[in-house]
Order: C-alpha cells, then sequence, then structure tokens
C-alpha cells in the first residue's frame, strides 16, 4: 500500500493489527490512548495493549506495548479500561495507575488487574489475579471502571452477552455484584460505559448516561454504539422513557470510550466529555487489511455535551475536537472538484436550500455519497463499491433524522484515507464511514443543490 494512502490524521499502528480503543487517561503531562494490537495477525491471535500519547489528543506518537498478550496464564489481554488510583484503594500507593482487562484462556473470560510503575507506559499483573472471576457464562468482558463519589467505591460496568452487569469495589480488588441492565434487540453488547453529565450544561440537572457497543440489525442498522439517558439510583441504572440512541449515525463507530479532563473542575467534566471509537466494524474488518498494517484506524477525537431537543431525549451532541481546525492548510485547491490529496475537509453550506443535495465523494475504489432532504429532515450516507468489500453489510444507506429545532444547512466534512466523519454544524448528528476512495489523484468532489462547497487540505 503507497504511503500516500496511510490515514494522515487518524490513529493507526505502525504495522499489525489494531482494534478497540482503551479510555485514554492523563498522566505525566500528556494523554496516553491504549488500543487492542495483535503483532501476529492474521497467523496468531491474542491481543496486548499498545500505547500511543498526545499532548493535544490531535496528533498521537506510538510508544510501543503497554501490556503484553499472554504475559501469564490467564490468557491475551482484551478490552477494557485504565485509571489513576488517586487515593491509593488498591494498594499500589497514592496516584498509581492501574489498569483492568478481560483475560481469556481457553475461552474462559475474567477481569485481570495490571499495575504501572512509570505513570502508564507499562504495566504488570497483579498479585492475586483475576480479580473478578468468571461466573460461569460465556460473555463477560470489557471492564470500565468509574468512581462513584456519593458512595464512596468503585463500579466495573461488564459486557454479558444481551446484558451489561454491574459490580462494586472499595478496594479495586474485592468486587461485590449490584445489578444488571437487560436488552433484548441490540444482539452482542460489548464496550460498556457509565458516566454522568449536565443536561445543557445545568449543574443542577445531571443525567447519568449507560453507553455500549451493540448490533442495529432490527432498526435496519449496522454495528455502533448506542446508549440510554437515566438514573444511577444507588445499586442500578434505571433509564428514562425514551428509547436507546446512536451516538453516531454511521456505519463504522464502533468500541467507543469517553472521558474527562481530570485538570477541569468536577462541573466542567460533566458538561463535557471526550469520545472517538474504532472506525470499523467486524462483519469487513478484515477484508480491509492493508500490506502495512489491518484493522483501519481510530476515528478524530470529538466534544460530547448532553443537550435537550424541544421535547425529545437527552442528546450526546458530537462535534470535532476544535484542535483539529488547525490542521487545515492554506491555500486551498485551485480546482475545489479535485482536491490532489487523500485528507481533506469540505465545508457544506446549505443555507436556503429547500430540495434534495447530494454530496459525492468519488475515487477510483469507492465512492461516497451523503445526501440531505430538508423535507423529511433526513440526511443518509451510503457507499458505492468499485473495487474491495461490497457486501450487504458494507452497501447498506445509513439514514438519520435532523431532530425538530435542529439544522441540516452545515456539515463539515472529514476525509482521511480510509474514512470519511461528517458533522453537521448544529452537532445533532454525525456519520462516522470506513471508506478506502482510492488513489488521491482520483478523488473528485460532486455536488448537486449544494449552496457551497469549501475544500480545505488537511496536513498534520
Amino acid at each position: 500500500m503507497p504511503s500516500t494512502r496511510r490515514p494522515a490524521y487518524h490513529l493507526t499502528p505502525p504495522a499489525h493489527w489494531m482494534n478497540d480503543p482503551q479510555r485514554p487517561l492523563f498522566s505525566d503531562g500528556q494523554w496516553h490512548l491504549y488500543y487492542l494490537y495483535n503483532a501476529d495477525f492474521p497467523h496468531g491471535n491474542g491481543t496486548a495493549w499498545a500505547r500511543a500519547v498526545s499532548a493535544d489528543m490531535v496528533t498521537w506518537q506510538h510508544e510501543g506495548v503497554a501490556i503484553p498478550k499472554y504475559v501469564d496464564a490467564w490468557g491475551d489481554v482484551e478490552s477494557g479500561s485504565a485509571l489513576v488510583d488517586e487515593h491509593g484503594a488498591a494498594g499500589f500507593g497514592a496516584g498509581a495507575v492501574v489498569a483492568f482487562a478481560t483475560q481469556q484462556a481457553d475461552g474462559v473470560q475474567r477481569q485481570s488487574l495490571f499495575v504501572s510503575r512509570d505513570a502508564g507506559r507499562t504495566f504488570v499483573p497483579a498479585p492475586g489475579n483475576p480479580v473478578l472471576d468468571n461466573p460461569g457464562t460465556t460473555d463477560f468482558r470489557d471492564p470500565k471502571v468509574v468512581h462513584d463519589a456519593a458512595e464512596g467505591r468503585w463500579v466495573m460496568v461488564l459486557a454479558e452477552g444481551q446484558r451489561l452487569g454491574f459490580y462494586a469495589s472499595t478496594d479495586l480488588r474485592e468486587w461485590a455484584y449490584l445489578s444488571d441492565f437487560a436488552t433484548s434487540d441490540l444482539g452482542l453488547l460489548e464496550c460498556p460505559d457509565l458516566f454522568e453529565m449536565c443536561l445543557d450544561a445545568d449543574p443542577d440537572n445531571r443525567v447519568w448516561v449507560l453507553l455500549a457497543s451493540a448490533n442495529g440489525a432490527a432498526q435496519g442498522r449496522s454495528t455502533g454504539t448506542v446508549y440510554w439517558t437515566g438514573t444511577w439510583a444507588g445499586d442500578e441504572f434505571v433509564p428514562d422513557d425514551h428509547p436507546p440512541r446512536w451516538l453516531d449515525a454511521g456505519p463504522d463507530y464502533y468500541a467507543t470510550v469517553t472521558w474527562s479532563d481530570p485538570r477541569e473542575s468536577a462541573e466542567a467534566q460533566r458538561a463535557r466529555r471526550y469520545a472517538l471509537g474504532w472506525l470499523n466494524s467486524w462483519a469487513y474488518a478484515t477484508e480491509r487489511s492493508r500490506p502495512e498494517w489491518q484493522g483501519g484506524s481510530q476515528s478524530v477525537v470529538r466534544e460530547i455535551e448532553l443537550v435537550s431537543h424541544l421535547g425529545e431525549a437527552p442528546t450526546l451532541a458530537s462535534r470535532p475536537l476544535p484542535a483539529l481546525s488547525d490542521l487545515m492548510a492554506d491555500p486551498p485547491p485551485s480546482d475545489p472538484t479535485r482536491p490532489g490529496t487523500a485528507s481533506f475537509h469540505v465545508d457544506v453550506d446549505l443555507e436556503g436550500v429547500t430540495s434534495g443535495v447530494e454530496l459525492t465523494l468519488r475515487g477510483d475504489a469507492a465512492a461516497l455519497v451523503v445526501r440531505a432532504d430538508p423535507g423529511t429532515r433526513e440526511v443518509g450516507v451510503r457507499r458505492i463499491p468499485v473495487t474491495g468489500p461490497h457486501d450487504e453489510a458494507w452497501e447498506l444507506e445509513h439514514v438519520s433524522r435532523v431532530p425538530d429545532g435542529g439544522s441540516m444547512s452545515g456539515w463539515g466534512v472529514w476525509v482521511d484515507a480510509g474514512s470519511v466523519e461528517v458533522f453537521l454544524d448544529d452537532r445533532s448528528l454525525t456519520f462516522s464511514t470506513a471508506v478506502d476512495l482510492g488513489d488521491p489523484a482520483s478523488l473528485t468532489i460532486e455536488h448537486a443543490g449544494v449552496t457551497a462547497a469549501t475544500v480545505r487540505p488537511l496536513s498534520p
């Protein structure tokens, strides 16, 4: 694969296989992002945790393996979460960096604790693993550990098939079952998360969010990230009277992690969080492999806020991290229909448009069509294959409706080798799509009915 086809501003591994991101943490003056990594793909199984660091969450530097796979008898190291143990609850000292991860041996999934002696750079297994043994179920994985300040304890959320299980601990070592939250039409749940936010940044209006990766086939979707809003009532999550919502309306936003900035006040952390996901789908992830690396890429980091929309359910509104705009280079291409690069941004203006419009990014390998209909308030994204995977899941159009009171008049389209991420300016919808459009020299931008489309190259 030519170097011009590697993403410029989306994180990929230097080589080998990448999938689920792990919640970043801020330690030793920088952000540490971990992700599942298999140096033996496609001939060997099992994942390790690799690590990348950043000062701005835009430009990432690879730092090698943080937790090797098969480091002990409990198996490889799968998804989980790292955290800073501020008060030394686990017994490794105040400020110790620890990580929880699923280990799987002989098909049995268990939760293990790892400790870092170098501020999150590398980890070793803690004595006494596993800290939470398998109770006799097939699916028992992806521990997300959060602090429950009201009860003075830690809460772990686990993916257990079509339910999410909750467990509590005061020392990060002994865990007791609390409750579970069951679903019926979202398939296998993975990579859960639980956090509290302020609705419309109102510190007196707090809402809990429960999030998981899910299968949307029952709703005519592919896999993605779903969430519920409600309350954390002591030992259980109680959802509000609304169906679950999708954090991203596109086909490829999976294994999502969210986090806040510990340097901000508690109120600020509840008003705004950050998120990123894996830009891929297991329906075609292995088919999209490249000679230099496999597994696609991670998304850009986005900011999320919980907002209200004219009586509708509280909604997580997304916008790209503002620092991404610093990547925009001058001058714009002389021919606005030919960006001349695989990495560019399109600012789409639909002000005053009353009929259906389409924006098409076309290359020699595939095309991506984004359409909007002001009448129905629908926005849809679909891939048109030329080469590469083109099964039913890959070609499925993803359509969502802009909420009442929202606006589809402006889009920001972030294009990179291997992906396109579309953000509506009103933050009500985003569409993340894994698609290799092809040779940058072949890329063209077509639009019908659009008021204006301004193209800017992106340079990391």
